[in-house]
């Protein structure tokens, strides 16, 4: 089994933890979040505090609080005899993270429609042609780091702050989820139609297509992952 050491050597990239003002736990979670996201770090692959303290440069304590905000995040889970592992995503799990994806990304684009600036379509337009031109490129990565920040702007532009700080612990593990997609370039169409609803404007357009998107993609998630066919008319 691999553990942190394994992955943080497989990482190949360059630590720096400071770079913003905020608690050094905070700083360190969001680094051991993004490599769990990233695939460095899969699932049940046991986290050691001391070899990442170690690689981090920092003392265990953040490292410890750190993986406590995790496990409550989702991303990690204490096991007997083990310790801290990364956490794998069961089918319900999976389903339970939809079915509070479908409530707030549904409410947050139907907002995005009424509160959306010129300035705020174009950003989103622009992540759009980012993912097509990737994936015309078969630049698979390109394309997901595309698809992640047309979610992460289309929250920022619903404007609603109490809405973004729900979500922000679900947006990880929906992260992680589509670097999982077989076909990221699949989404591209959906973001597409998203895109085009909320710039008409339309609430009701919006909810339709937010609805469609988050159905499609758990039904694709499920399949991937679990091999597993909704029933016609399942929720």
């Amino acid at each position: 089994m691999n553990t942190s050491a394994d992955a943080g050597r497989a990482s190949g990239r360059r630590v720096n933890l400071n770079s913003d003002y905020r608690p050094l736990r905070e700083r360190v979670r969001d680094e051991i979040r993004e490599r769990i996201i990233n695939g460095d770090y899969a699932p049940g692959a046991r986290i050691i505090e001391r070899e990442i303290a170690d690689e981090l440069g920092v003392s265990r304590i953040p490292i410890r609080e750190s993986l406590r905000m995790l496990e409550i995040e989702g991303f990690v889970a204490v096991l007997p005899r083990k310790g801290v592992v990364v956490k794998a995503l069961s089918e319900s799990d999976v389903r339970k993270l939809f079915e509070v994806r479908e409530a707030l990304e549904v409410c947050a684009t139907r907002l995005a429609a009424s509160n959306a600036s010129d300035a705020d379509i174009t950003r989103l337009r622009k992540l759009l042609e980012r993912a097509e031109q990737a994936d015309a490129k078969g630049a698979v990565d390109k394309v997901q780091q595309a698809n992640v920040g047309f979610h992460d702007e289309l929250i920022k532009i619903c404007g609603n702050e109490i809405l973004g700080g729900l979500l922000e612990p679900l947006q990880g593990r929906l992260h992680w989820l589509f670097r999982q997609h077989a076909h990221p370039g699949d989404l591209v169409a959906e973001h597409r139609a998203l895109l085009e609803a909320v710039a008409s404007r339309d609430p009701e357009q919006a909810t339709e297509a937010a609805m469609a998107h988050v159905q499609t993609n758990r039904e694709r998630a499920l399949k991937w992952l679990f091999h597993t066919e909704e029933q016609a008319g399942e929720a």
